[in-house]
């Protein structure tokens, strides 16, 4: 006979007990920073001083704040010069190491490696590179061309960042690109051949609408952390932005603005809000963009 089985009523608190962990950390480090930040925003703190209310007035200096607007052109920019690389390059970086060969798993941890090594020691790296005394200046001075001021010039020193942040993702990118392309059916390859497209036809035709959403993805990535740049600029431009800081970006300028004994919290904060609004805008406009595609 068998021995009858006693079940046991589950408490109505017993899934918040597994996801109490997991909801603490969120709410410590992302909910109650995210919070401080939106209500500091609108007060005069300062580093050790509680501050006050004052409405909107941080908000109204940003629109009279030179330094503001320069970072935001700088963001902006930034974007424009990194986003349609890393959803292009890393792309084709994919079509090239996707096939099964041998030696091909070389290729791809040489590829990924940028991506598990330290931006610190990666900025460091491209700084000795380019530096005015570096080897590619170097290089440039041995074959007649003159040295160039990689980092000392504003474009060149914004462009050199840009150059990095796209060198660091290829490998990251590449690999949500491998992804996507092991579900694309060879068949439809195939068939491309057999009608007669070409490896070019065949690349716009097959490969690019299978892959589409997950460009919208890369592209929706990418745009936001180009936005939210710091570390590559930082280390090549050094804390004051380059010269005459026209090379800070927003992130820096947050960075710079509220930290420090007598750093101004509440107008940093301000700054944040603004970072993380314009983040969002992006965000959607990108999947806007998407859906208006689909339909």
């Amino acid at each position: 006979m068998v021995a009858p089985v006693r079940i046991r009523r589950q408490l109505p608190t017993s899934p918040w007990l597994f996801a109490a962990p997991g909801l603490l950390v969120t709410g410590a480090f992302v909910l109650y920073p995210f919070v401080s930040t939106l209500v500091n925003s609108f007060t005069d703190r300062r580093t050790l001083l509680p501050g006050h209310f004052v409405g909107l007035a941080n908000f109204r200096e940003l629109l009279h704040d030179d330094m503001f607007w320069t970072g935001l052109r700088n963001s902006t920019l930034y974007i424009a010069g990194v986003v349609p690389a890393l959803v292009v390059l890393p792309l084709l970086l994919a079509l090239l190491v996707q096939r099964n060969i041998p030696g091909i798993t070389f290729f791809r941890s040489a590829f990924y490696t940028p991506v598990v090594a330290s931006i610190v020691v990666v900025g460091l790296i491209w700084v000795w590179l380019l530096d005015e005394r570096g080897l590619v200046n170097s290089l440039l001075e041995t074959v007649g061309i003159g040295r160039v001021g990689f980092l000392s010039d504003q474009w060149l020193l914004l462009l050199s960042a840009m150059a990095v942040t796209v060198w660091k993702g290829l490998g990251y990118y590449m690999i949500i690109y491998l992804a996507a392309l092991a579900n694309v059916p060879r068949e439809l390859h195939e068939a491309a051949a057999v009608d007669g497209a070409g490896p070019v036809r065949r690349f716009f035709s097959v490969t690019v609408p299978a892959v589409r959403s997950t460009m919208v993805l890369v592209a929706a990535l990418s745009s936001v952390a180009a936005f939210k740049v710091f570390s590559e600029v930082y280390l090549m431009a050094g804390p004051d932005g380059g010269p005459a800081g026209e090379d800070t970006t927003l992130v820096m300028l947050v960075q710079r603005t509220g930290t420090g004994l007598t750093g101004r919290v509440g107008y940093a904060s301000a700054l944040s809000v603004v970072v993380f609004a314009v983040t969002v805008a992006l965000m959607l406009l990108v999947l806007r963009a998407d859906r208006r595609e689909e339909s």
